[in-house]
């Protein structure tokens, strides 16, 4: 996280006043940047492009147990939590749609006097 922070920010200030300002060494960022991603972060990725489609394919209704349904149904397995824990972290909420309800009733109702 301060490692992208840094590479976002070094166009404007210089890599050792960031460095310095966030407690990281310098050799550390720049070893962090020719890192490649591991295994997890790749899959975590990927999960969580297919919990988008999944989510925007709903109409953005459904929510961690659905999605997991669906992606159990899809031949992707995981584990609820984790996709929890992902649409958490992007910030993917379902809608609640709630059915239409009759507050009244025409036939029981009286009409209120012109006053």
């Amino acid at each position: 996280m301060k490692y992208a922070f840094i590479d976002q920010q070094r166009r404007s200030y210089k890599v050792k006043a960031l460095c310095a300002a966030l407690k990281v060494s310098r050799s550390g960022y720049y070893v962090a940047r020719g890192r490649v991603p591991s295994a997890r972060k790749v899959r975590q990725h990927t999960l969580l492009a297919a919990i988008r489609k999944i989510h925007l394919d709903s109409r953005e209704t459904y929510g961690a147990p659905r999605v997991h349904a669906e992606l159990c149904a899809q031949g992707v397995f995981c584990c609820r939590n984790t996709v929890a824990k992902l649409m958490r972290q992007a910030a993917i909420l379902p809608k609640c749609i709630r059915r239409f309800r009759v507050t009244t009733d025409s036939r029981r109702t009286q009409a209120s006097p012109n006053l």
